[in-house]
């Protein structure tokens, strides 16, 4: 038989399961598309995928960058061990030049999508000047958990491989510019590609399939041999 107590501690019980759900939904993770972008280094690839959750058009405009070839030949103006490896802007800081289509689209600048997600490391943020709605085409790549940056600038994905290289770039020399800790050598992105995760997927699966349904074929033919030669 239930005492008053009883009935107390159970209702502060389902109470506090209630508040550690809500807690649990709003500081989970979005979740990744299927795009991944590597880009590639002398010292190392760097593999990402985007939010398409969190800031669509800044993962439209980038995606977009990446497929017409923009990020190849830029470089990695910024890095500040433990803070930030910042891409530059690939109107100025590629060594190749634009064609016409590549600098149309990278001359656009992108609404500030903030959100609640995390500056924490391996994020990828938009850079921007003082108006929120600036972001072009540099980038940040967190080395460490900056949550004073939370809510200010755009997340729209993650670091997805390649830790390893961002290791390899914190441990290059730098020079300090004013606020910026910069490499003393050019870090130049040399190439970029990018891929499906599902449509990788399903390749994987089609040529299993193809194999068990060679392998039926055979075995169908060594019964039909067996049983009627």
């Amino acid at each position: 038989m239930c005492t008053n107590n009883s009935v107390l501690l159970v209702c502060l019980t389902l109470s506090l399961c209630s508040v550690l759900l809500v807690v649990g939904a709003s500081s989970a993770e979005p979740q990744l598309g299927s795009a991944r972008v590597v880009f590639q280094t002398e010292y190392g690839d760097i593999e990402f995928g985007f939010y398409p959750s969190v800031a669509p058009i800044t993962v439209d405009h980038i995606f977009k960058l990446v497929r017409l070839g923009c990020y190849n030949t830029n470089h990695f103006f910024r890095v500040d061990k433990g803070f930030v490896a910042q891409v530059a802007d690939v109107t100025n800081g590629r060594s190749a030049p634009m064609n016409e289509e590549q600098r149309i689209e990278a001359e656009k600048t992108v609404i500030g999508e903030f959100s609640k997600v995390k500056h924490v490391r391996g994020i990828l943020s938009m850079g921007r000047y003082e108006d929120p709605n600036s972001a072009a085409s540099s980038f940040s790549i967190l080395l460490g958990d900056a949550p004073h940056l939370d809510g200010q600038y755009a997340i729209f994905g993650k670091v997805t491989k390649g830790d390893e290289t961002l290791k390899k770039l914190e441990q290059l020399p730098t020079r300090r510019e004013g606020i910026f800790v910069m490499p003393t050598e050019r870090i130049t992105i040399l190439s970029s590609y990018y891929y499906d995760k599902q449509m990788e997927s399903c390749e994987v699966d089609r040529s299993i399939l193809k194999r068990r349904l060679a392998a039926s074929a055979v075995e169908v033919e060594r019964q039909r041999m067996k049983c009627f030669p």
